[in-house]
């Protein structure tokens, strides 16, 4: 069998790994940030209707710049954000990684350079160098949050062609104050992409970079389905910027990359936005039941804006996160020194979560 390193692979993708969390068969599965309640059940009625009548026609290629599923995307935003936002200045793809590819390709690749405040979303590194994009990793204070000053002076030294700012950032869950995003912005010639995969599920008062981008052409904001909308399976991601970005990211598009399948599906999903997003409330709740009871087990956690909790600290997070395991509870070991992170799913899984977090405590005095 031939091994990968016989194989004319470039240069900077040798010795790397694939991106994957663990996908292993255990009970309580808290580590992927899913949206643990099911469709409802008229969604799924819809969703059936829908799905017979576009495969009428999958004969024919799908619409190959999705029109109807980007007004009905920028309906959705400006209904939820306050802010107009126009159905030109809308993209889709499957799924944000999709989408976050496609403004590589168009902004960055060879000569040029991505760079993104770490610990972050591990997908950025990884799709610049599947782009052929330089990446910089930018830094954060010992608390997570990004100095807004030192992040200028960072952006104004390496010039790069792409700025990633995830917010709420992935894997600590604290947005990002929409006044670091401006002075990043304006430290750059290129463009800043927000990653806003888990917004709605923000703390109250919370505001979305969507209302920065008038005025502001070089600022790209991207979403997703997968998460508060509970449809990881569809991978649906979408993006709000210029229109002419979307004319950019119109150039190194694959013809009819969305299925009509995933389109008619998308359209059904934001016809019952209401009902799906009927969930976010209850996993909030259980976030913050989470960050209330860990003080009480000698732990801690970073302030979440998102779907989950990033908590510590331990003396050896890699043996809590396997004695986890064996309490059939999959939780997060995303690489930090000391922090594991857990999904917010459903009250029974919480309360799975925390009596067996306090037994492994208790068994191996880890915090």
């Amino acid at each position: 069998m031939t091994s990968l390193d016989e194989l004319p692979l470039r240069p900077e993708l040798r010795g790397r790994m694939p991106y994957g969390a663990p996908q292993l068969q255990v009970k309580h599965r808290l580590n992927t940030n899913e949206n643990p309640h099911p469709l409802p059940p008229e969604l799924l009625a819809d969703l059936g209707e829908a799905l017979g009548h576009a495969a009428l026609e999958l004969n024919r290629y799908p619409d190959r710049d999705a029109l109807a599923l980007r007004r009905d995307l920028a309906a959705y935003l400006t209904r939820t954000s306050g802010e107009p936002v126009e159905p030109a200045q809308v993209w889709a793809a499957n799924g944000s990684n999709e989408v976050l590819q496609q403004v590589l390709q168009a902004f960055g690749g060879a000569g040029r350079t991505a760079m993104g405040f770490t610990p972050s979303y591990s997908m950025h590194p990884i799709i610049s160098a599947g782009t052929g994009t330089a990446w910089v990793d930018g830094h954060r204070r010992e608390d997570f949050t990004i100095d807004a000053a030192q992040a200028a002076a960072e952006v104004r030294e390496v010039r790069p062609d792409v700025v990633f700012v995830t917010s709420p950032n992935n894997p600590t869950g604290t947005a990002v104050a929409l006044e670091t995003i401006t002075t990043v912005y304006d430290a750059t010639d290129g463009v800043v992409v927000v990653d806003e995969a888990y917004t709605e599920f923000a703390r109250t008062g919370t505001r979305s970079a969507l209302t920065l981008l008038p005025g502001r052409p070089r600022l790209l904001v991207s979403r997703t389905m997968s998460k508060a909308f509970g449809m990881a399976g569809l991978r649906l991601g979408y993006l709000a910027a210029d229109p002419a970005v979307v004319d950019a990211l119109q150039l190194v598009r694959l013809p009819y990359h969305l299925s009509s399948l995933t389109q008619a599906a998308a359209r059904t999903a934001l016809a019952h936005t209401d009902a799906l997003l009927a969930t976010v409330d209850a996993v909030k709740a259980e976030r913050d039941r989470i960050v209330a009871t860990l003080p009480g087990l000698g732990l801690t956690s970073v302030p979440s804006d998102a779907n989950f909790v990033l908590f510590g600290h331990f003396a050896d997070a890699p043996a809590v996160w396997k004695a986890l395991l064996a309490h059939d509870v999959l939780v997060r070991d995303v690489g930090l020194p000391g922090w594991l992170r857990v999904t917010a799913g459903t009250t029974e899984e919480t309360d799975v979560f925390l009596t067996a977090l306090g037994e492994v405590v208790r068994e191996q005095g880890a915090a």
